[in-house]
């Protein structure tokens, strides 16, 4: 059994908060984990599958059938289908605000899901279960089959050719099971082939105007996809940092394809061999090691930085404790670093300077700059800037 970063502050989330939601992707472990930690949870508790005809009928009468409950927790899982229920959760806590009576589990955003997070405020936490990160699956796996196959459990203990026909699948039962379900209307055919165009702008300065002439559809219709996409979290749009005030900056976000299996699939790299030769290694390199560590950490905000006179940062990181990273990602073993990071490093005065690559020896430069290859950087360095929270 793979344990989940996430378990503990779940499970401390239940002992504090009437309400407690946990979001990600279809087929990412979120009822694996439920049905796990039932033995921990403070009171009994029943689970509800609203896929399953059956249970969602129980919920035809939802108030008097939860109110037989209201000793014990009650999980409901694939919540997004029925999103009149937050409403009815918000009278039922407020009448009663003991921890842990709720635990939901959805596969869309609380954005995408109506009303969800104006019904709750202030009686409710959202965790997001993302795909298998490496550090949960080190001793199962070595780095490079994960990077190239993605998190996903089921592609990432399959072959390379039964994982790609589970991503084909997934991307079509995102749209029928959990996008038609709350009222969107975009046809597979339509996400697939924007999800495609997304892998040629990946790692890169997202431009909604050309995605629009390319797609042929408005900006306003490109920026709506986009929203499904990362409520669906299948991208990722990364901020640009915009504290230096002096500087012309660049102000539109980087967008990348979160999970590297995905973009692998999209992209038509049919193995690792051909991804190290791929023109789009060095991008994909770059989101893998940022997906890392966005999925095992907490309280801690992402950026890049890039000036128009050139200054650049691939990542800067402010960590919980207020302290600043700097970091460099770079698919190469004797990785070069350019004016341009220097220069970042001058305007942001961080506290910490990282360059990431794939492997090999962890050291200084003359610059003072750390190289370090990722499972390092995740096993001694991400690992201990996190242990306080």
């Amino acid at each position: 059994m793979i344990t989940r970063f996430i378990t503990p502050r779940l499970l401390d989330d239940l002992m504090h908060v009437p309400v407690c939601v946990l979001v990600g992707p279809r087929q990412v472990g979120k009822t694996t984990l439920a049905q796990q930690i039932r033995p921990q949870i403070a009171t009994e508790s029943i689970y509800l599958d609203l896929e399953l005809i059956t249970d969602a009928e129980v919920l035809t009468n939802a108030e008097s059938f939860l109110g037989n409950y209201e000793g014990q927790c009650v999980i409901i899982d694939e919540v997004q289908r029925k999103p009149e229920l937050f409403s009815l959760l918000r009278a039922l806590v407020d009448r009663n605000r003991r921890p842990g009576r709720f635990l939901l589990l959805g596969s869309a955003s609380p954005d995408l899901i109506r009303h969800s997070a104006d019904s709750l405020a202030g009686r409710v936490s959202y965790l997001e279960l993302a795909p298998f990160s490496l550090s949960e699956v080190e001793n199962q796996v070595v780095w490079q089959e994960h990077w190239f196959k993605g998190g996903f459990p089921e592609p990432l203990l399959a072959t390379a050719q039964r994982a790609g026909r589970w991503i084909d699948n997934f991307i079509s039962a995102f749209v029928e099971r959990d996008l038609r379900p709350l009222g969107y209307q975009i046809a597979t055919p339509t996400l697939t082939r924007l999800l495609r165009m997304l892998t040629t702008v990946h790692g890169n300065i997202l431009n909604s105007s050309d995605l629009s002439r390319s797609m042929g559809v408005s900006v306003p219709t490109i920026s709506g996809y986009l929203d499904l996409l990362e409520g669906g979290f299948l991208i990722h749009r990364l901020p640009p940092y915009f504290a230096n005030v002096s500087k012309r900056l660049v102000k539109s976000p980087k967008l990348y394809i979160r999970d590297s299996g995905i973009l692998h699939r999209l992209a038509r790299i049919r193995s690792l061999d051909d991804l190290q030769t791929h023109i789009l290694v060095g991008a994909s390199w770059e989101g893998y090691v940022i997906e890392q560590l966005r999925r095992t950490a907490f309280e801690t905000d992402f950026y890049f930085y890039r000036t128009q006179a050139g200054a650049e940062c691939d990542l800067f990181v402010i960590l919980p404790d207020g302290k600043k990273a700097c970091i460099e990602i770079k698919f190469s073993d004797t990785p070069k670093l350019t004016r341009g990071f220097y220069e970042s490093v001058i305007d942001l005065q961080p506290d910490f300077r990282y360059v990431i690559v794939p492997q090999g020896y962890t050291y200084i430069t003359a610059e003072g700059v750390t190289v370090c290859p990722l499972p390092v950087f995740l096993q001694t360095v991400w690992s201990g800037w996190m242990t306080h929270l």
